[in-house]
């Protein structure tokens, strides 16, 4: 058996320009979950998103990276309604796949997805595929 085959995901890094506001984004309204990080140094946030994590590292001076939805984190829920409710109770923009704003998109297996962006902009798609 090839080392190849035991290959899995360990961690997702995502550069931000306010540490602060992603966190409330990540933590507080997409509910994950903190992990401890090792640096301890007021840069980095660390989440643990299943098997994985996803890092968050603030950069200074920031550099807008180029933004695309094409490249997205997606997290997915049980209640896609409720969020979407949250969404519209905090004034958060959401569109479906195309770009259509307040919609809902249904990808071919019948899974329904939002997209939304972070504070730095990052596209996140958000699915009831739990």
């Amino acid at each position: 058996m090839s080392t190849y085959s035991q290959t899995k995901l360990n961690h997702i890094a995502v550069y931000v320009e306010d540490l602060e506001a992603s966190n409330k984004f990540y933590k507080d309204f997409l509910g994950l979950e903190e992990i401890e990080e090792p640096f301890k140094d007021g840069l980095h946030t660390w989440y643990n998103i299943g098997s994985s994590q996803l890092h968050l590292i603030e950069q200074l001076p920031w550099t807008p990276p180029t933004i695309n939805k094409i490249n997205h984190l997606c997290f997915s829920m049980e209640d896609l309604d409720g969020f979407i409710a949250k969404l519209k109770e905090n004034n958060i923009s959401f569109e479906d796949w195309p770009g259509e704003k307040g919609k809902v998109n249904i990808r071919p297996d019948g899974i329904r997805q939002i997209y939304i962006q972070d504070p730095n902009g990052y596209w996140v798609e958000v699915n009831d595929e739990h």
